[in-house]
This record gives C-alpha cells, sequence and structure tokens, in this order.
C-alpha cells in the first residue's frame, strides 16, 4: 500500500494516466485549480462528488479508487489544530465577474509614489455587493507591488459589538511578525508600533466590514510605501485624503456572466432571456446571484427557467430583497430549503457560537442531542459543514475553521428561533457553554503543576495530546470560551468559573499580552465570593491582584487587592495565601517604584512560605526582595540575597521550570547589583553565567538585562566596541520585551555616554 498522503498519490495517479492538469480538469469537469490545491495539499478532504469525477477520469479501478477515497478520508481526520495563522486573505471566488473600472482605478492608485501618506481606499456599499470578494480580487491583482506581504482583518463592523480597536491592532501586529510579549499594552502605543513597522515595509492592509470612521482611523499608517484597502457599508466619510469607490449592483450583462459561470452546464441550455430574468429577480446583486446559482447548479433536474419561476414568488422575494440589509434572505431560504435535515439544525445551530469563527467539533456539540459526541459525531459535523459551504451559507476561515458571513448569522439566528422551541434553544446554548469550559479547562490544565496531561477517562473531540495542542486551543478559540465564561459568570454558574480561572494560572503566565486576563479574573474574584470556601475567595482576589499588576500596570490598585486577600487569609489562619498575597503586593509596589513597602511584604512572605514549605513561591520571593534591596542601594545585603537563592534552590525541592527561571533572574540581577556597585569585573564574570540561563528561558526582556550589564561593564572597563555591541542589543531586546522604563532608560543612557 502506497504511503503517500492524496495530494501526492493524485499527482502520482495523474501522471501515471499520462495527463497534464488541464487535461485532468477538462476530462473530470473540475477545475484546474481546485486540482492544484489538491495535488498540493491546500485541500486535503475533496466532497465525495469531486473525488468520483476524477476517479472516473482517471479510469481507476476498485482497488485505487477505494484507495484513494480512503487517502481523502484519512487527511479529514488527523488532528488539525495546527499554528493559527494571522492576517491570510480568504479564498478568493474563481468566477469573479466585473468590477473592472474599479480594479483599474485601484491599480492606478496603488502606483501612487512613496514620499507622502500611504495612500487608503476606501470601498462601500450596501450588503450584498460583493465588497469582500472585490477586495479579495483587487490585492491578488496587486500583491506583486506590495513585496512584503497582505493582511487581511475582518472588523466585524456589522456585529453588535465591533471589534475593538486594540484588538484590530494586536492582529495586525500579530500579522507583521511581532512577539505577543511585545506588544503594548496602550491602544494609542499600538498603533504608534504599527506605523512604525508599515514605515518601512511595502504592505498591502485589507480592513475588511469596518463599522465606523473611528475604528479605522487608528490603524492607517503615516507615511510609507504600502496599501489600505478599506471595505464597509459607509463611505466613511470623516476619513480625510481617502480615495472611496462605491459599489453598485453588476450590469445586467454581468450580472448574467456571473450566473453563467456558478452554474455551468444549466446555464449553457437556458435561454438569455431566463438567465436576465433571473439576475433581474435577484436584483443583480452578487450575493443572491451566487446563492441562487449555486443552488441551481446543484440541483441537475432543474432549469434556469424553474429558478426563475421560485423567485418570481413575489411575496418572498419583495418582503426581502426590499429589506435593507436583509436583502437578500430570499437567496438564503432558496439554499436552505436544499440542506438536509442534519444540515438545516447544523446551519440553525451554529448561530450561538459567539466567536468570530469555529471548527468542526463545536458544530458537532451543537447538533448533538445530550449523549457526549464522539469522533464519528466530528466527521459527520465536518461534512454538514462543507454542504453549508457548498452552498454558500457558510465560508472557510482556513484549512479547519468556518465563519458566517455577518447577514447568513443573523439569518441563521431567525431560522433558529423560528424553528426550535426556547427550551431547545436554551438546551442546546448549555450544551455549547459546558463543552467550551470543559475543554478549556483540560487544555489550561495541561501548564499546571499538579495536572498535566487529560486525564484517561477524558475523551475529548479535540487533539490535546501535547503542550502545544493544548496551546493552540486554548488560542484559536478564545473568542469563544470566554464568551462562554462569561455567560456562566451571567447564569450564576460560579464553581465552573472558578474552575475554569483556576486552570489557566501557569497558562496565563504565558500570555500576559492577550488582555483578557484581568477580565477572566474579575469574573472568578467575583464568583468565588459567592462560594462558601473563603479560601477560594483569597486565592481569586491574589489572581485578581497578579492581572490587575502584570497584565493592566495598575500596581496600585493590584497591591489593595493583595492586601484585602492577605487581611482575610490571615482572619482565616492560611499562612500559604498570606505570603501569596504579600509576593503579590511587594511586585506591585516594586514595579510602582516602592522598593520599602515592597521589601516589607517581600521579607514577610518569604518568612510565610518558608513556614509552610511552598519552596517554589520562597525562591520567587528572593529574587524579590534582592531586587528591592538592590532599589535601595543595599548592595551587600542584595547579593547576599540572590546568593542565598542561588543555594535554596539546590537544597529545595524545586520544580524545574521555576528552578530555571529563579537561576536566570538570580544571576541577572545580582550581575546588576554588582554593576551598580561599580564592580564591573565581577559584575562582567556573573552577566556572562547570566546570559546562556536568559537565552534558555527565551525571553527578550531577560536576555536584554543581561545584555545591559555587560554592556555596562564592558565600557567601564574601557572595552568600547563590545560596550556599543551589547548596548545596542540591550535597547533593542527591552524594547521589544516591554522591560520596566528604567531598565530602557538605563540601556539608552549608557548608548549614548559611549558616542559622547
Amino acid at each position: 500500500m502506497t504511503s503517500l498522503s492524496f495530494g501526492p498519490r493524485l499527482r502520482e495517479l495523474r501522471r501515471a494516466a499520462g495527463l497534464t492538469m488541464e487535461e485532468l480538469a477538462e476530462a473530470s469537469g473540475v477545475s484546474g485549480r481546485a486540482i492544484s490545491d489538491m495535488e498540493r495539499g491546500r485541500s486535503r478532504a475533496p466532497q465525495a462528488r469531486t473525488l468520483a469525477a476524477l476517479a472516473d477520469a482517471l479510469s481507476l479501478g476498485a482497488a485505487d479508487r477505494a484507495a484513494l477515497v480512503e487517502l481523502a478520508r484519512s487527511g479529514r481526520s488527523e488532528s488539525k489544530a495546527g499554528r493559527p495563522r494571522v492576517g491570510e486573505l480568504p479564498r478568493e471566488v474563481s468566477d469573479f465577474v466585473g468590477r473592472e473600472p474599479e480594479l483599474e482605478l485601484l491599480r492606478r492608485h496603488a502606483a501612487t509614489a512613496s514620499d507622502r501618506p500611504t495612500p487608503v481606499v476606501v470601498v462601500h456599499g450596501q450588503a450584498g455587493l460583493g465588497k469582500t470578494a472585490f477586495a479579495v480580487r483587487a490585492a491578488g491583482r496587486l500583491g506583486d507591488r506590495f513585496p512584503d506581504g497582505t493582511i487581511f482583518v475582518d472588523l466585524r463592523g456589522t456585529d453588535a459589538t465591533p471589534m475593538a480597536v486594540g484588538e484590530a491592532l494586536r492582529r495586525l501586529l500579530r500579522a507583521l511578525t511581532v512577539d505577543p510579549r511585545d506588544i503594548a499594552d496602550d491602544e494609542v502605543e499600538r498603533a504608534s508600533q504599527l506605523r512604525a513597522i508599515l514605515r518601512t515595509r511595502c504592505c498591502l492592509l485589507v480592513l475588511d466590514n469596518a463599522a465606523h470612521e473611528a475604528q479605522v482611523r487608528p490603524l492607517l499608517p503615516g507615511a510609507g510605501a504600502g496599501m489600505v484597502l478599506v471595505t464597509s457599508r459607509r463611505a466613511l466619510g470623516g476619513l480625510e485624503g481617502v480615495l472611496r469607490i462605491g459599489l453598485t449592483p453588476l450590469a445586467t450583462a454581468e450580472a448574467a456572466d456571473l450566473l453563467r459561470a456558478i452554474v455551468r452546464d444549466a446555464s449553457d441550455r437556458a435561454a438569455d432571456e431566463e438567465v436576465a430574468s433571473v439576475a433581474r429577480l435577484c436584483g443583480n446583486l452578487p450575493l443572491a446571484l451566487r446563492i441562487a446559482g449555486t443552488r441551481l447548479a446543484s440541483r441537475p433536474g432543474w432549469t434556469m427557467g424553474h429558478l426563475a419561476e421560485r423567485l418570481s414568488d413575489t411575496d418572498r422575494r419583495l418582503a426581502n430583497l426590499a429589506a435593507g440589509d436583509l436583502g437578500v434572505e430570499p437567496a438564503f431560504m432558496l439554499s436552505y430549503a436544499h440542506l438536509s435535515v442534519s444540515a438545516k439544525a447544523t446551519f440553525r445551530r451554529l448561530a450561538h457560537v459567539p466567536g468570530v469563527d469555529f471548527a468542526a467539533p463545536l458544530a458537532a456539540v451543537l447538533i448533538g442531542t445530550g449523549a457526549a459526541p464522539t469522533r464519528a459525531d466530528v466527521f459527520a459535523a465536518e461534512d454538514h459543514l462543507d454542504e453549508l459551504v457548498e452552498l454558500g451559507l457558510l465560508q472557510s476561515a482556513g484549512e479547519v475553521r468556518y465563519r458566517f458571513h455577518d447577514l447568513i448569522r443573523l439569518f441563521a439566528g431567525e431560522r433558529l428561533r423560528a424553528e426550535e422551541p426556547p427550551e431547545g434553544r436554551a438546551a442546546t446554548h448549555r450544551r455549547m457553554v459546558d463543552w467550551l469550559l470543559e475543554t478549556a479547562i483540560v487544555a489550561g490544565r495541561w501548564f499546571e503543576p499538579g495536572f498535566g496531561a487529560p486525564p484517561e477517562d477524558w475523551h475529548g473531540l479535540v487533539a490535546l495530546d501535547t503542550a502545544e495542542q493544548a496551546q493552540v486551543w486554548l488560542q484559536v478559540e478564545r473568542d469563544n470560551w470566554l464568551e462562554a465564561l462569561r455567560r456562566a459568570a451571567t447564569a450564576g454558574a460560579h464553581q465552573r468559573v472558578v474552575d475554569v480561572a483556576e486552570a489557566m494560572v501557569w497558562y496565563s503566565d504565558r500570555t500576559i499580552d492577550w488582555g483578557h486576563w484581568s477580565e477572566v479574573y474579575d469574573l472568578s474574584r467575583t464568583a468565588a465570593a459567592r462560594l462558601p470556601d473563603r479560601r477560594r475567595q483569597i486565592t481569586h482576589l491574589n489572581y485578581a491582584a497578579w492581572a490587575t499588576s502584570t497584565c493592566e500596570k495598575r500596581h496600585e490598585e493590584s497591591a489593595a487587592l493583595a492586601m484585602d486577600a492577605y487581611r482575610l487569609a490571615g482572619e482565616l489562619g492560611d499562612l500559604a495565601e498570606q505570603s501569596n498575597a504579600l509576593w503579590y503586593a511587594g511586585e506591585a509596589w516594586s514595579f510602582a517604584g516602592n522598593p520599602v513597602d515592597a521589601l516589607w511584604a517581600y521579607c514577610r512572605a518569604q518568612e510565610l512560605a518558608d513556614a509552610v514549605d511552598s519552596h517554589d513561591r520562597y525562591v520567587q520571593i528572593g529574587i524579590g526582595l534582592g531586587r528591592a534591596l538592590n532599589e535601595l542601594g543595599r548592595f551587600d545585603e542584595a547579593l547576599n540575597e540572590f546568593r542565598e537563592v542561588l543555594r535554596e534552590i539546590d537544597s529545595r525541592p524545586v520544580g524545574p521550570a521555576p528552578a530555571l527561571v529563579a537561576r536566570m533572574s538570580a544571576r541577572i540581577h545580582m550581575a546588576r547589583t554588582l554593576a551598580d556597585a561599580r564592580r564591573w569585573e565581577a559584575a562582567l564574570d556573573e552577566a556572562s553565567r547570566a546570559l546562556p540561563l536568559a537565552v534558555e528561558f527565551g525571553g527578550l526582556s531577560p536576555i536584554g538585562q543581561a545584555h545591559l550589564t555587560l554592556g555596562r561593564a564592558h565600557a567601564a572597563l574601557g572595552a568600547t566596541d563590545e560596550a556599543r555591541d551589547h548596548l545596542t542589543r540591550a535597547v533593542t531586546l527591552l524594547e521589544e520585551g516591554k522591560a520596566i522604563r528604567a531598565a530602557i532608560a538605563l540601556a539608552r543612557t549608557e548608548l549614548a555616554a559611549l558616542d559622547r
């Protein structure tokens, strides 16, 4: 049996048959582009009809045909988690028609000289005009003009809550390969980061589905060689110095061409007047034409005249085609009527999904009946999703994820309310929330010291066999599980909210740039306060204190939360939580520039940690204690504290990960203290030991701190070239790693002193 995957095997069979890709396309009726995508592995699981057509064209025997089908099936059943990609264009439609004057106008505008503000184009018009398809088509034609790539972001302008500016900036920066840890917390600073990057890159930004000017303005570059293409239902008249292209319905001839391109065989037999009639009944609206044409193409027994007759139902057509944003509902209903019973249920219930996109496992949960879904249910859901995509009721959002067009999401919601009783909708909603939160707990616990891999009796619908898979799921589904957490909190599911938050503690340390950890731990703090376990309340006060300081930089507020936790823990006599609370308070005061209070908190926290054998926390607190002593100018005491930390790491049962962090931090701060004390030879030696540990840990800020001390030491010892190299690296790493401002300022000052 061949060991090839589906794509290479298809290529092998085509070549064995002596066919070029074009000849196979002609013989099978499958487009050459689709065949190319399959052979290159971009499309690994074609529909059954497509497989049958290819097998027939290749004259495959029963054994080869069955093997090819099995390869396609195995391609679908593989774990599809993968690493999420950011900012890729949606797939371009193969039968795009018209818009040549507008595309030519864009081409000329893209040739604008780069010694002026980046050109901005706003493509606007009513729903269903194909603004997104136009933007993707234009991006494909103009791609060669932008060597640094094209980035696509859906701003969700027609949602009840459009995408926040800060989130849009984060996605753009991630697409530009900015490390999540380096993305600024402040929205204004994020916008500045984006402008700074785009000043030196020639990129095309496609900002799709904008809500209003205020959402778009912070996303626009300053001067640069790139270009921005914005689509919106509005003209965005408040944006100055932009080119506006207003789309209108297709011309009659173009609408007919689009229908014929979609329908193919049926259109070849149709009279011109029948094609024109369908186009007219669809209002020459591209979205309506596409859905109606797909419906006809999937029913070989129908004719264009039959389709025109169905669309002539005035009550259905006029009541909807003339209804503004919901004007294409008749076309949606045509496609919906063609769905199988199970696909209809899938379509309706997908309206429950709270996030931008989703994958097949969530669809399998939604179409379930209460029993635990299985992998077979996921395969069935994939078939339903493929059916929805084929009929234009769903869009692919990458290889394994799906999303609704905004209007179709509304239509799905209407069908849900019309066809399912309130108690059924409520049960489906609860099932979705429960599954999202249960999976989030299992994924989050991969990073918790007391848990790790899922329990043996857990049989989830997604692959969580490794920590990497868990992290990917938490990231790509975070809009969904976060909204599920909010809904659980609203519903009073306090224990579930607390369980989710506790599963995220160590994972949150890896993703402090996300921007929602403060909300997560505010929800859990509120939930814990309503449970009878007061120790849980203290724990979640501490978590909220951490998020408020580390993620939100609200240090005084964080210290207040931590001290509330300290007082409550004192009332209960819980020494461990008292230690934790004082640790969080010390960190907040330290970051706020208050080493005196920080020193008191660290000293007391370390005493308590020692009393309860909290070894990991004990050595962490020692680092903070040494930092505070150094800030107070008590250098010898600080050095003794760091040396004590190194001894304690070896003598106490400290976990591997905490040990690495503590050992690295102790040496970095010991080197910094030696430099502050002007003991340059010792500082150079200690920083040289710290640098490999920082590189092993991988944090930009610690690496930058080591280079900063190396640069200071080399400068003091007269090695100017070495000093300049280390300090230049330090400035870059500390800025990218979002180190404390004092460290960045020191690195800049030392580098400037070399030049003087």
